[in-house]
């Protein structure tokens, strides 16, 4: 304890054992007030501030049990030594039940006068400890409200910026279709439509966020399976109606959601302009977790094959696309043996966030 003198209010029927109590705490450096019964001990306690109150059980009118619950209704914050005789152990245990910092046994030789301060010291820095530890307790929930709060505002602020960009993506979108519309090149129109294609599938991402419960991450197996059925039906009447989807339930980050959009739209270009030189076919997508982990994109036809001449010469814009987009997922790219048509593998590794969300 401090060098602060201790304010310590006894109350106790006997006279005597007041006296004696007053006396011996105040050699020991502690300020003692007295009052003989609990009604006057309540009035002081109401008037004078002390750190702890030391009660005797057996006294007219309120006893110590009636008087210590008065006590935690009206001064909850002050520790209460209960002082009971040696034949009142149960007494003892009850006063702790009801709310006593400890409890000191009376004996005939006082020594358990010293016994008070004692206690008295324990109970306060008990008091202090536990007043620390709610401070402490509150400053946390205080900052966990604040992250919280903040981590809302947040989320709302990312889910209208993503609807301000799928808005500003979808009006280039319409943009580059007015001018497909109107040009007389087949080829110039044939690239605005491709360009069309890439634009929506980074607009699709952030539609699913702003219209989602998370801004984290995006479920790409729906991400995928509407992005795919999108280019069915713009170009359902040209030689896509044949197109399926396939995936297990996942989840990946916003940025590599995007670079998957954008890799299957390039594949199924590819194979809807090379794989049916003189008529249409199946293409199917698929996306599953393979049985060492990682995720596995799949676009394959059964079309004439990537080996044989269709008479089409193509840019490579596309093969580059791919290549940059896989390299921001850190997959690789190959194809897969096939008697007959094309399969391109698309294989990466799921981070830990993204299995987290997925389990989620």
């Amino acid at each position: 304890m401090d060098q602060e003198r201790l304010r310590i209010l006894y109350i106790d029927d006997d006279p005597g054992l007041r006296r004696l109590v007053q006396r011996e705490l105040e050699r020991q450096g502690c300020e003692v007030h007295t009052e003989p019964d609990g009604e006057s001990g309540l009035e002081r306690l109401k008037q004078t501030s002390f750190d702890a109150v030391a009660l005797d059980h057996l006294m007219p009118g309120m006893d110590g049990l009636e008087t210590l619950e008065r006590i935690r209704q009206t001064v909850s914050h002050v520790p209460v030594v209960f002082v009971t005789a040696a034949a009142e152990s149960r007494i003892a245990v009850a006063a702790l039940k009801a709310g006593a910092a400890d409890y000191v046994v009376k004996d005939v030789e006082g020594h358990f006068i010293v016994l008070i301060k004692v206690a008295v010291e324990s109970a306060i820095e008990a008091a202090a400890m536990r007043l620390a530890k709610e401070a402490a307790e509150k400053e946390v929930r205080e900052a966990r409200d604040r992250f919280e709060a903040l981590a809302s505002e947040r989320a709302v602020l990312l889910r209208e910026v993503n609807h301000r960009v799928a808005n500003s993506l979808q009006l280039i979108a319409s943009m580059l279709q007015i001018q497909a519309a109107n040009t007389n090149s087949d080829e110039t129109r044939e690239t605005l439509k491709n360009a069309v294609a890439r634009v929506l599938a980074v607009a699709e991402v952030h539609k699913r966020l702003y219209t989602s419960d998370g801004v984290e991450s995006v479920s790409v197996d729906q991400y995928l399976s509407e992005l795919v059925e999108d280019l069915r039906r713009s170009a359902e009447d040209e030689g896509l109606s044949q197109l399926s989807f396939d995936a297990d339930p996942l989840q990946l980050d916003p940025d590599r959601a995007v670079s998957l959009g954008i890799i299957v739209n390039e594949l199924i270009i590819n194979a809807w302009k090379y794989a049916y030189p003189d008529s249409s076919g199946p293409i199917r997508i698929g996306l599953k977790r393979s049985a060492d982990g990682k995720i596995v994109l799949s676009v394959e036809d059964d079309g004439v094959g990537s080996n044989i001449d269709t008479g089409r010469t193509s840019t490579g814009l596309g093969q580059k696309i791919v290549t940059a987009m896989a390299q921001k997922l850190g997959a690789d790219v190959e194809h897969a043996d096939k008697d007959q048509g094309t399969k391109i593998l698309v294989s990466f590794q799921e981070r830990e966030a993204e299995k987290k969300s997925a389990a989620a």
